[in-house]
C-alpha cells in the first residue's frame, strides 16, 4: 500500500488534498443556538462548496508542478464563486430578518457572509498545502501539513467576545413613573401600565462597562448593540409578539460614562444564562474601532517632524 502511494504520487497528493479541505469545511460548519445554517439543506450547500475548494486546492498543484500555469485561473474563477457565496448568505440573512422579532441588524448579517465566504478559502489553503507537501516530499508530509492546517483553521475560528472588551453586571431595572432606568442609564419611556408591570415582572439589565477606550467606541457601534440583543432574544427567548414596540429589547448608551445598558425581556428569566448570552456575543469585525492606535501614529509623526 505504501509503495502504491509513493508510486503514484499525483494522484495520492490530489486526494490528500481533497479529502482534508473538505474534513477543514465540515469542522468549521457549525449549527449553534442562531441554527444557521439550518439543517439539512442548508449544510448541503456548504458542504457541497467545501468539496470543490478541498478538489480546486489539491488538483492546483500538481498542475502547476507539470507547468500548466492555467490552474491559477481556476483559483480565480473559485475566488469569484465564492464571493457570490457572500451575496447569496447575505441576501437570505437581510430577507428572513424582517421576520425575527429581535431583528440581527446589517451589521451582523455582513459579518456572518463574511464567515462563509472566508471559511471556503481556509479550505483552499488546507487543502493546497496538503497537496503540496505530499507531492514535494511524501504522503506522510502530506498528512502532517494536512493536520496542522487544521490546527491552524480551528484557530483561525475563535473570534473575540464581549467579555474581551467590557465587563458585564447585572443591573437593577428601575421605573420613575413612565420613565424606564437601568441602573443609572435612561432607557426610554413608557407609557402604558401593562408594558411597565411586564417590565418589572419578565425584565432584566445589564451594564457593560468597556475596559479600554477603544471598546468604548465599539460598545457604542449600533450593529455591535443589535447583536447582542439579538443574541440574548435567541438564546433565552423574548417576552413579546409583533406590534409590541414598547417590549423590544433595547441598548442605550451612558454618555458620560460611555456604559451601555441593556434591557431585556427573556422567556426563560436565568439570570446565569442571560449573563453567558451577553458576555458570549461575538464581537463584530465591521464595529472594531481603534481610534487610539491613529492617535499614537499622529503624535509620533508630529513628534518626528517636530
Amino acid at each position: 500500500m505504501l509503495d502504491w502511494l509513493h508510486s503514484h504520487k499525483e494522484l495520492t497528493a490530489v486526494a490528500m488534498g481533497t479529502a482534508f479541505g473538505m474534513v477543514a469545511r465540515i469542522a468549521m460548519l457549525r449549527s449553534d443556538y442562531r441554527q444557521y445554517p439550518a439543517y439539512p439543506h442548508g449544510k448541503i450547500i456548504h458542504l457541497a462548496l467545501g468539496l470543490i475548494a478541498g478538489a480546486l486546492g489539491a488538483v492546483a498543484v500538481p498542475a502547476l508542478f507539470n507547468k500548466d500555469y492555467t490552474a491559477i485561473t481556476f483559483l480565480s474563477l473559485a475566488a469569484q464563486q465564492f464571493r457570490e457565496v457572500r451575496n447569496m448568505e447575505r441576501n437570505t440573512l437581510t430577507a428572513v430578518d424582517d421576520l425575527e422579532l429581535v431583528p440581527r441588524g446589517a451589521a451582523y448579517i455582513e459579518g456572518i457572509a463574511v464567515v462563509f465566504e472566508g471559511r471556503n478559502y481556509l479550505a483552499i489553503v488546507t487543502a493546497l498545502l496538503t497537496s503540496l507537501f505530499a507531492q514535494w516530499i511524501h504522503w506522510w508530509a502530506g498528512l502532517a501539513a494536512g493536520v496542522l492546517s487544521l490546527v491552524f483553521s480551528h484557530l483561525f475560528m475563535r473570534g473575540k467576545k464581549i467579555s474581551h472588551i467590557a465587563s458585564v453586571e447585572a443591573a437593577p431595572i428601575k421605573l420613575d413613573g413612565p420613565n424606564l432606568y437601568v441602573g443609572d442609564i435612561y432607557m426610554m419611556n413608557v407609557g402604558l401600565d401593562e408594558n411597565r408591570e411586564i417590565i418589572r415582572e419578565q425584565g432584566m439589565g445589564f451594564i457593560l462597562t468597556p475596559r479600554s477606550d477603544d471598546a468604548r467606541v465599539t460598545i457604542a457601534n449600533l450593529g455591535q448593540r443589535q447583536a447582542i440583543l439579538h443574541d440574548v432574544s435567541t438564546r433565552l427567548g423574548v417576552y413579546r409578539d409583533d406590534g409590541d414596540p414598547g417590549l423590544l429589547p433595547i441598548a442605550k448608551l451612558g454618555l458620560r460614562t460611555g456604559q451601555l445598558g441593556l434591557l431585556v425581556l427573556p422567556r426563560e428569566k436565568d439570570a446565569d444564562k442571560a449573563y453567558e448570552a451577553v458576555s458570549g456575543v461575538p464581537l463584530l469585525e465591521a464595529a472594531v474601532r481603534k481610534p487610539t492606535k491613529a492617535n499614537r501614529k499622529s503624535l509620533e509623526e508630529a513628534e518626528s517632524n517636530g
